[in-house]
């Protein structure tokens, strides 16, 4: 990484004001806003803000309060140590919330109108999530736990005898050995309920061999107290050994006094329920739910549950969305979500008595909807061309008002690129959509050089949305022109052609790519056509493999983000094994032809094109084994490549100073192939 870049970014904690293009520095510097949260009373929003400690290499967060009508901003924390997480006190007057401050994450109270925090709870285990009874008396707790411990000091005591042993060996009967990013050590996160103002926990999942919340990205969407308070409702995948290969979500209900043993509420359904959710009356709760056992993106319905008789109906069946997180309405006969939906990820209402939906924003992306004073609605949305902020609207979504502009002074000085969506015959005939993002400070004389950009999932989509990874304002602030196809396999064009890539990883995807492609520089005079480099991580980077040898004379570089090389040996080395099982119809042994007709390894000896591989050491989905593979065979053939390793990194790249150097690498690559004069040399023969 150049010093003189590394030297900036130590003497900042904000973009440049001087005006210029987007660049890293922008993409590290912003800060971002999430997890507002509405007030009882619907009058105030709290609402985390992540600014960036440069000197620690992380992100920092605080915990703000805007009033609906957007006035009276302030910041309530500002310890070093990070704040998040915030739930209201069921009076409005004071904000529960999780803080690392003191060396553990633990659950402290701020009163809204003056005072200093309070330390709620004081356990020798970090709380990792959290939420409050609807009475405000008890807290529901997420802990990680030895499931056979009897007490919290167990599990501390047994893992400092561990940390103390001069044997390091770990052993495993069963899977999970790992997952994501971290090797599994016999703790379990399980639920505990304690009196706010002081007790002993008690663990409601107690005898669970199960994660509540499920890991590695659950949180407290997945649990919630029962209306009387009495139990608690949570999500869990309670199978057994059959984990590793198993979509089977489960409601489990759980005794709050811990009494008993907790009672699996979804019994008939063997795929993914989850998000439990019940209406401001008690009556109902509602939850999502995959009808497919085995396919984690199956199409999420909402389901209705009759409280406590357990009468059950599906309000979407005829909605051919996947509904993202739900929120009551004040009078219950609402329930706001969020769906991605032909590149964009608004918000939408479903009437709870008839399942109608509409949608209440058409553009952008929307998250977090909930309902506030007056008949409106609170939601934070961000665009490809605008950072998360957020905002009110009538519950028709007229009338919307911006609330917050956390970014106001940063923004004033960066220069974004336009863009705009195209559409195009696919795999098919099918519609295909697509994006164009024209450079920084475009000229429609000239020609840019294409970054074509290739997503994971792969059923993800590239929305119109302000990401943090992946940005296409980066390479549109570099001077590229950027190019991005939905293909089939995405998400928000129906659940048919969600579906089509099963078993067909590099068919129609590669021939979508292929044609969307070629529409776009038919369309777009601007975008040169022959200085285009394909990039893409997690399935995009195995189609970045796949495209080496089955699009080999079509790039001048490709960038190949945590790809799979091997198809075959990806199945043996992943962790969450009903992914592929699902993709490819079954497992290597059982349908091998699978795992064998669209597999990278077999074509490498028609690669030729320049390629930077990337890969972060703590990758578990796809491991460092493949890209060190796909760097191996690069070599051997001679094919000018290069190999950026993040041995402190997952799946993503997170660390602020990592970012950079990926950045800064990668546009570099693209610079090196891609700029007037470059062009990528044959491979040279294998002697």
């Amino acid at each position: 990484m150049p010093l003189s870049l590394l030297a900036a970014l130590a003497l900042t904690a904000a973009p440049a004001t001087s005006p210029h293009p987007y660049n890293v520095q922008d993409q590290i510097t912003l800060r971002r806003l999430s997890d507002p949260r509405v007030s009882p009373d619907g009058q105030r929003i709290a609402f985390v803000l992540r600014s960036t400690d440069l000197e620690a290499n992380r992100g920092r967060n605080d915990l703000w309060l805007v009033n609906l009508d957007g006035s009276g901003a302030r910041q309530l924390t500002s310890h070093p140590d990070s704040d998040n997480q915030p739930v209201w006190a069921p009076d409005g007057r004071s904000l529960f919330f999780l803080s690392s401050r003191g060396g553990s994450s633990q659950v402290w109270r701020l009163p809204i109108d003056g005072g200093e925090p309070q330390q709620v709870t004081k356990l020798p285990l970090d709380v990792n999530a959290f939420t409050v009874s609807q009475d405000g008396t008890r807290l529901a707790v997420a802990l990680e736990v030895f499931p056979d411990c009897a007490t919290l000091e167990c599990t501390t005591q047994r893992r400092e005898a561990k940390a103390k042993s001069k044997s390091s060996g770990r052993i495993y009967d069963k899977l999970f050995v790992r997952h994501w990013d971290t090797w599994a050590d016999g703790r379990r996160s399980h639920l505990f309920v304690l009196p706010v103002a002081g007790g002993t926990p008690v663990d409601v999942t107690k005898g669970m061999d199960a994660d509540a919340p499920g890991k590695p990205f659950g949180g407290a969407d997945e649990f919630t107290f029962t209306p009387d308070g009495k139990g608690v409702v949570f999500t869990a995948r309670d199978v057994g050994r059959q984990e590793a290969w198993s979509t089977d979500l489960d409601l489990f209900l759980a005794s709050a006094d811990g009494q008993g043993q907790p009672r699996k509420l979804t019994t008939s359904n063997r795929a993914t329920d989850t998000a439990p959710v019940f209406s401001p009356d008690g009556k109902t709760l509602a939850y999502l739910a995959m009808e497919r056992p085995g396919y984690e993106a199956d199409r999420l319905r909402v389901i209705l549950r009759s409280w406590p008789d357990g009468k059950e109906r599906v309000l979407t069946e005829k909605w051919d969305r996947s509904a993202e997180g739900l929120t009551w309405s004040a009078d219950g006969k609402t329930l706001f979500t969020t769906a991605y939906n032909e590149l964009q990820h608004p918000a939408f209402a479903i009437d709870v008595a008839s399942g109608a939906v509409r949608p209440l924003l058409q553009e952008g992306y929307a998250a977090d909807v909930q309902p506030a004073a007056g008949g409106r609605i609170v939601y934070a949305f961000d665009t490809l061309k605008s950072p998360t902020d957020l905002y009110s609207s009538n519950v028709d979504g007229s009338d919307a008002r911006q609330l917050t502009r956390v970014n106001q002074e940063a923004l004033a000085s960066i220069r974004f690129g336009d863009s705009e969506a195209f559409t195009f015959s696919g795999a098919n005939g099918d519609k295909v959509f697509g994006y164009v993002m024209k450079p920084v400070d475009f000229d429609p004389k000239k020609k840019y050089p294409v970054a074509f950009l290739i997503h994971g999932g792969p059923q993800g989509s590239y929305s119109n949305h302000f990401h943090y990874r992946w940005n296409p304002q980066a390479f549109a602030g570099h001077g590229y022109a950027v190019v991005s196809v939905d293909f089939h396999g995405s998400t928000g064009y129906g659940q048919a052609f969600t579906d089509a890539i099963q078993d067909d990883w590099g068919g129609k995807p590669l021939e979508d790519l292929q044609k969307g492609l070629a529409a776009a520089t038919a369309r777009y005079p601007f975008l040169h056509a022959e200085r285009v480099c394909a990039l893409g991580a997690s399935y995009g980077g195995y189609m970045i493999n796949w495209i080496a040898g089955n699009w080999p004379d079509r790039f001048k570089c490709l960038v190949n983000h945590d790809g799979i090389l091997d198809e075959r040996m990806g199945y043996f080395d992943t962790e969450e094994l009903w992914f592929p099982e699902w993709e490819h119809r079954g497992t290597p042994w059982d349908n091998p032809s699978a795992y064998s007709k669209h597999n990278p390894i077999d074509h490498v000896g028609k690669w030729k094109t320049p390629m930077l591989v990337i890969e972060g050491g703590q990758d578990f989905r796809v491991v460092e084994t493949q890209a060190l593979g796909t760097f191996n065979a690069l070599q051997r053939r001679g094919i000018p490549s290069k190999f950026l390793y993040f041995p402190d990194e997952n799946h993503w790249v997170v660390k602020p100073a990592n970012s950079v150097l990926w950045h800064e690498t990668v546009l570099g690559w693209l610079d090196q192939w891609t700029k007037q004069g470059a062009a990528a040399p044959a491979a040279k023969s294998t002697p």
